[in-house]
């Protein structure tokens, strides 16, 4: 049970990345493709049915941790406490931007709504690669399994360790670069004229962006985790991940290259949700892996719930997940098509 919930999480997370990613990639890289007020409807347009959707997949994922990993979730969310409200200020911020920018007729008034947006969406890409790194790296676990994170210290990655160092801020940027790209490539999908042609010149370049830091970052943690890749010499699913992450990225640069949109955008989210999944795979069982003292590191089996309640979680996960699923599929098929802006005094 405790191997078959640390995949429902990672499904989870992987979930909220690709889909969530998306919108906060369109976010991110706003500004660049759309010009105009009636381009920057369209952008919100493409995004609109779906981005406060998507954000639940981070609740669902916060849901699974609590009830198959509660000492994971509680040592996490004391250790990145302050890292955690930077992203809830910038969720927040983000959501306003989206709700807040036509309701005044005032260039000037949308303008700042959209950089705010465009600004949200960059950090909140930036921050969450972040996370992503200190994960890897390690956190300074102490004898009572508790941490505690300033910003930063000195950038070099070793203890006393922050937030923000060299590593954390590579994979920060490489998680930026792939959410922009995805939320590019997402837009060349769902939207044509102006806002579709600088997407997808847009799209391209920064998916070859993402191929340079993906190899950059790869190196990078097996210099600070080196079991990552020893796990990987070992473990055929991490190779599988690898290779459909391989395939992912070359379906993207071919499906954008002959024009067929959808073809890149599914390569994309295969690509990130491959990444993450390999990651996983390599990482597995640890799930706080301690700078401080290897024997200190918090693993899956000593984190988890016991046995009776994850089969209980299980019976619900296996009722609510599909609904999830069905739920997105319904919202895409009503949405499908390009994207247009609503007239002036309707939509977003």
């Amino acid at each position: 049970m405790v191997e078959l919930w640390y995949g429902i999480t990672s499904v989870m997370l992987a979930a909220y990345v690709v889909m969530d990613g998306f919108d906060l990639g369109a976010g991110a890289v706003h500004c660049l493709v759309a010009r105009t007020n009636e381009e920057r409807r369209q952008t919100l347009a493409a995004i609109g049915p779906f981005w406060d959707g998507n954000e639940v997949w981070l609740l669902a994922s916060g849901g699974a941790l609590f009830v198959a990993f509660p000492k994971v979730l509680a040592v996490g969310v004391s250790g990145f406490y302050f890292a955690i409200f930077l992203v809830l200020w910038t969720l927040i911020l983000r959501g306003l931007a989206i709700e807040f920018r036509s309701h005044v007729n005032d260039a000037l008034w949308r303008a700042a709504w959209d950089f705010i947006f465009s600004l949200a969406s960059t950090l909140l890409a930036v921050f969450f690669g972040a996370a992503l790194g200190n994960l890897i790296r390690g956190v300074p676990l102490d004898q009572n399994g508790w941490f505690a994170l300033p910003l930063f210290t000195d950038f070099s990655g070793r203890n006393p360790v922050g937030i923000l160092d060299w590593y954390t801020v590579l994979v920060g940027l490489f998680a930026w670069a792939a959410l922009a790209a995805h939320g590019a490539v997402f837009l060349t999908w769902k939207t044509n004229g102006a806002v579709g042609t600088r997407s997808h010149a847009l799209g391209s370049r920064l998916y070859f962006a993402t191929a340079i830091l993906w190899v950059a970052a790869t190196l990078a943690t097996i210099y600070v985790n080196p079991e990552i890749f020893q796990a990987l010499t070992r473990r055929p699913l991490a190779w599988f991940c690898l290779l459909v992450a391989v395939l992912g990225a070359v379906q993207v640069f071919f499906g954008l290259a002959r024009g067929a949109h959808l073809r890149a955008f599914v390569g994309s989210s295969c690509f990130l949700a491959a990444v993450l999944a390999a990651t996983a795979t390599c990482f597995f069982p640890t799930m706080l892996r301690a700078t401080t003292d290897p024997a200190l590191t918090v693993t899956a089996y000593a984190a988890a719930s016991d046995p009776q309640g994850l089969r209980t979680a299980l019976g619900w996960w296996v009722v609510g997940f599909p609904l999830a699923i069905l739920y997105f599929v319904i919202n895409f098929r009503l949405h499908r098509g390009k994207a247009t802006a609503a007239a002036e005094g309707h939509g977003y």
